[in-house]
């Protein structure tokens, strides 16, 4: 979620989906998947969102402190602890761990590839309960949390087709790192086919071999 603060204090909320991308310039020439343009002294700001899975909230300054607050550390926030994902996960036992990790009010800035491949790298399949989780896995969703996100940002970013450019229109390389999230063999174990099913209405993806 993107907050942007205008100088009446309002605020414009940027939620990106996954193709939703806003392009920095002095100038900007508008496409056909622009929605927004916004113009300031020195830059332009265009939203762009070809599949148009992303969303703009405009609210009061008291409605955007009320929103925010609904989410939960970001997974990069240094008080994103062990204590903090374990607590967060053992709130729900009879839900999957795959569809907890995707809950934006305990795991906010999640998305569905990136709950897929944290699973992967945990060695857990995404249908297992929470409450099944063990004691010594906890430590290995945490450090799979930073195993999916530390290359992807140093990639730019993870661009699927059509989809996520950074500021100044570049893709973003992170597909290269994934391990099970739309790829036909298993990149851990370099054999498996990489099985497919719904969970919660998303495609989740995930080893047969590696996996829990």
């Amino acid at each position: 979620m993107l907050d942007f603060i205008l100088d009446d204090g309002s605020h414009l909320l940027s939620h990106l989906g996954m193709t939703g991308t806003w392009l920095i310039g002095e100038t900007i020439k508008s496409g056909k998947h622009t929605h927004l343009t916004l113009k300031a002294k020195h830059h332009t700001l265009a939203y762009d969102d070809p599949r148009r899975f992303g969303h703009l909230y405009y609210y009061s300054k008291a409605e955007a402190e009320k929103k925010l607050a609904e989410l939960g550390l970001d997974l990069t926030d240094p008080d994103f602890t062990l204590e903090y994902l374990t607590q967060s996960i053992k709130r729900f036992p009879e839900r999957a761990l795959k569809v907890t990790l995707l809950d934006q009010k305990y795991f906010a800035g999640s998305g569905n590839y990136i709950a897929n491949e944290i699973c992967a790298r945990a060695g857990i399949r995404p249908t297992r309960k929470c409450r099944l989780v063990k004691k010594e896995e906890f430590p290995k969703i945490l450090k799979a949390i930073h195993e999916v996100l530390a290359p992807a940002l140093a990639s730019g970013g993870t661009t699927f087709q059509g989809g996520y450019r950074d500021s100044s229109g570049e893709k973003g390389l992170g597909v290269q790192h994934l391990v099970v999230f739309y790829q036909k063999t298993c990149q851990l174990c370099l054999k498996t086919p990489v099985k497919k099913i719904l969970l919660a209405q998303r495609g989740t993806y995930y080893c047969p071999l590696c996996q829990k």
